[in-house]
């Protein structure tokens, strides 16, 4: 079980800052793909509506509802999702994921933000609502590209 102290870092000024300021906030008008997702754990919402071109993410919204983790988690990826491929959002994904579980390395550029979020690894029941935007971005990449097939 963490102690106080752990409990005080995950919390930092700067994971209630990214909270606080999260890019894209709103969801876009008439995307390709547009879901939902929910971390059943602790009742994280987070939608996601974006276009793809068939390379990258070329317009992005999202609608957070989740605890300041998740809020920060989307907070790092809406700063940085607009031009990146699929396969960039998957390897960000895969590498936060290795960092929660495994004390893995810092997520690669231009996630590296994610680092701030290395207390919440002792925290298992708020990783579901970490990964939250990450597995959302993905979802929606996913239907986005079915619909785009003939």
């Amino acid at each position: 079980m963490p102690d106080d102290s752990e409990l005080i870092a995950l919390y930092s000024g700067q994971i209630l800052a990214l909270a606080a300021d999260i890019p894209h906030a709103e969801l876009i008008d008439e995307p390709m793909a547009e879901l939902r997702k929910r971390a059943p754990l602790c009742g994280s919402n987070l939608a996601v509506g974006l276009d793809y071109d068939g390379e990258k993410i070329t317009r992005f919204g999202q609608d957070v509802k989740a605890c300041a983790l998740g809020q920060a988690s989307a907070s790092i990826l809406g700063a940085q999702v607009l031009g990146l491929s699929e396969a960039q959002i998957t390897s960000a994904r895969d590498q936060l994921l290795a960092l929660l579980k495994a004390d893995g390395p810092t997520p690669d550029a231009p996630f590296e933000g994610y680092e701030v979020l290395r207390p919440a690894r002792g925290f298992k029941n708020r990783h579901a609502s970490i990964m939250l935007a990450l597995e959302a971005t993905l979802a929606a990449v996913a239907e986005a590209k079915k619909k785009a097939q003939p």
